[in-house]
């Protein structure tokens, strides 16, 4: 208890916490109109024209981008740099609270990164819907499933979710995957770097703010739950990608995957450092974050060569080269999966439910949010 009260101290110790460009959670509309009618015929050069696959595409991608956005103003509201929803000209800046201290000892920049990833969801799903608008194609809303109830911690807006946060099996098999030479469009399986069953990730009353073993094994599991989300999102761009015809939906494809790509590498680097001193091994209620620097021989000081398992070394940031296209070429190092079977739209869908983000929605959230995903599955590239 005494390390981790010192934790909570730890000074900010890379860049200034207060920066330009803060989450100002206010202002966030996201979505509107649900796929209704046909995709209409465009007057464009045929290689950026749209095909009905392309639309389909597109809708799930603002699907998933809404969800996501979802997720991510929860945690911002309670983790992120501005408590709450503040307007950006009433921005200051108030005592944080325990679960915003837990984030800074994963890094000193924590609760801004989860506000920067929560404006650039938002402003995905926005595109996403607006663009599709522009070409007289029907946009996505889920607004009628803003059902659930989130946290009644102080910082929390009480409005409607589309997610849930506080009954995780958040899936951490990725920490693995992307440390291994394995791939899993070739087969390749991993197994969980650690078990987290039925799990909150964030603060559900102000009563989780006051221990702070407590708080830290709930933002340890949010951290995990940040990677998992988002390299969810750096393999479906591509994978969906192969499918566009458009030149422009491409681009579109190309330019948010990247970003979707940029948020994983920093959430890996972050669930890092939740399994590594000074932070772990932390406990509470049956769940533990052990130190994976912990050296095989004791004694020994802790470090890579000298660590209980490579495939779980926290340090490592960047995917390992691994087989690609073929077992006969040299491995490189990707993204993946990059197969429909793991990273397609249903793929997602049917991982974002076993991870228990959609518990409490109704059978008629699960019906579309499915049919959007099959239907972009079924498009095919067309010219």
């Amino acid at each position: 208890m005494e390390k981790n009260n010192n934790l909570m101290n730890r000074p900010v110790n890379r860049r200034s916490l207060l920066k330009t460009g803060a989450f100002a959670g206010g202002a966030i509309a996201i979505g509107a109109g649900l796929m209704g009618g046909e995709a209409r015929a465009f007057d464009h050069d045929e290689d950026d024209r749209l095909t009905r696959g392309d639309i389909a595409i597109l809708r799930f991608l603002a699907a998933a981008e809404l969800i996501e956005a979802d997720l991510w103003i929860q945690y911002a509201e309670l983790g992120g740099l501005t408590p709450g929803q503040l307007p950006l000209e009433t921005l200051q800046t108030p005592p944080l609270n325990s679960y915003q201290n837990a984030f800074l000892n994963l890094d000193g920049d924590g609760p801004q990164y989860i506000s920067s990833n929560t404006l650039d969801e938002v402003s995905h799903a926005n595109f996403l819907n607006a663009y599709l608008r522009s070409k007289g194609a029907d946009e996505v809303n889920f607004d009628e499933f803003r059902t659930l109830k989130g946290s009644k911690a102080t910082g929390a807006t009480g409005i409607g979710r589309l997610t849930n946060l506080m009954h995780l099996n958040v899936d951490t098999s990725w920490f693995i995957r992307y440390r291994s030479a394995t791939n899993p469009d070739f087969g390749a399986t991993f197994p969980q770097a650690l078990e987290i069953t039925n799990r909150t990730a964030i603060p559900i009353t102000d009563a989780d703010f006051n221990d702070v073993n407590h708080i830290q094994v709930i933002a340890n599991t949010a951290a995990f739950h940040f990677g998992y989300i988002e390299q969810g999102g750096s393999s479906l761009y591509p994978t969906l990608g192969r499918k566009v015809s458009s030149k422009e939906v491409l681009k579109i494809v190309q330019g948010i995957g990247g970003d979707e790509i940029a948020h994983f590498l920093e959430w890996v680097d972050f669930a890092g450092n939740g399994v590594q001193q000074p932070v772990a091994p932390v406990s509470d209620s049956g769940l533990t974050f052990p130190d994976f620097f912990a050296p095989v021989n004791p004694n020994e000081p802790a470090s890579p060569s000298n660590a209980n398992n490579p495939l779980i070394q926290p340090s490592l940031i960047f995917p390992v080269p691994c087989e690609f296209i073929s077992k006969d070429l040299p491995h490189v190092a990707i993204i993946r999966p990059l197969d429909d079977r793991f990273a397609g739209a249903v793929a997602t869908i049917a991982s974002f439910t076993a991870d228990g983000l959609f518990l409490g929605q109704s059978k008629e959230f699960f019906k579309t949010v499915n049919q959007l995903a099959e239907e972009a599955d079924a498009a095919r590239r067309e010219f």
